[in-house]
């Protein structure tokens, strides 16, 4: 089998791997178990971006001031995205009756701040299966196999903010779906201009890391902070705890 065959093939069984084990996660929840759940999402968000992606962003690079720079200009694009989402919500809805009564969901903002965020972390991770793939087959399906490892818990917990950000579960399965798909994109560019793709890489996993901060620390935790029952906090701690955790876990395991 060809190099870019082998890239192809790991590309889509892995991705539909991590989105079927995710979606069968999602699938089996309760509606009234989203919201505690959302803690859940937090702690994979959080764990993979500070456990995972910025670590990689910094690691062996010359110009740390350069990659801090991305992080905090992706904080601010996602800030001002949210705005013009804000923005066509209220002059969409202006004058409507209603307008002013509490939600419980934010109307798709954090939503579709996660779907694009995920799209440029799963574009960088084709890059990265396409230049192990280059390098050796083995080194590709090792790497391969712990992308999609680290995968799994986030997509669980991207499913999971795409349901309290008011997605029904089919669009949500949808958004996912397109979102993996950016992993044979940023594959074929990684194949077929591996230096060029790379370049773009430190920017990719900036945005990746600063949409799952921005929607973590900004939209989910303060919704949290509506509850303010002790055992409730409990619980949001506990999730929070279990979903670095679990992104922790899997670093050990693969020696990452």
């Amino acid at each position: 089998m060809g190099t870019l065959a082998w890239i192809l093939l790991t590309c889509l069984a892995g991705g539909a791997l991590s989105f079927g084990l995710a979606a069968f996660v999602a699938f089996r929840v309760r509606a009234g178990w989203v919201s505690t759940l959302v803690s859940y999402a937090v702690g994979a968000l959080l764990g993979a971006a500070f456990l995972d992606i910025i670590p990689h962003l910094f690691e062996n690079n010359p110009e740390p001031g350069r990659n801090a720079f991305l992080l905090l200009t992706g904080l601010l694009v996602f800030f001002m995205l949210e705005k013009l989402l804000l923005w066509r919500h209220h002059h969409h809805h202006e004058g409507e009756p209603g307008e002013h009564e509490e939600h419980l969901h934010d109307h798709g903002r954090s939503g579709w701040m996660i779907v694009f965020g995920d799209a440029f972390h799963n574009f960088t991770d084709g890059v990265i299966i396409a230049g192990a793939f280059l390098a050796d087959e083995r080194v590709g399906i090792v790497t391969a196999l712990a992308i999609v490892a680290h995968e799994i818990p986030q997509e669980i917990g991207d499913f999971l903010v795409l349901l309290n950000s008011g997605f029904s579960k089919r669009k949500a399965l949808l958004l996912n779906a397109a979102s993996s798909a950016a992993t044979i994109v940023g594959a074929l560019l990684g194949y077929a201009t591996l230096q060029a793709a790379r370049d773009l890489v430190p920017a990719m996993l900036a945005l990746a890391a600063s949409s799952m901060i921005y929607v973590a620390v900004a939209d989910l935790i303060p919704g949290l902070h509506r509850k303010t029952a002790l055992a409730e906090s409990v619980l949001q701690v506990l999730f929070i705890v279990l979903g670095v955790a679990t992104i922790g876990a899997i670093h050990h395991i693969l020696g990452h």
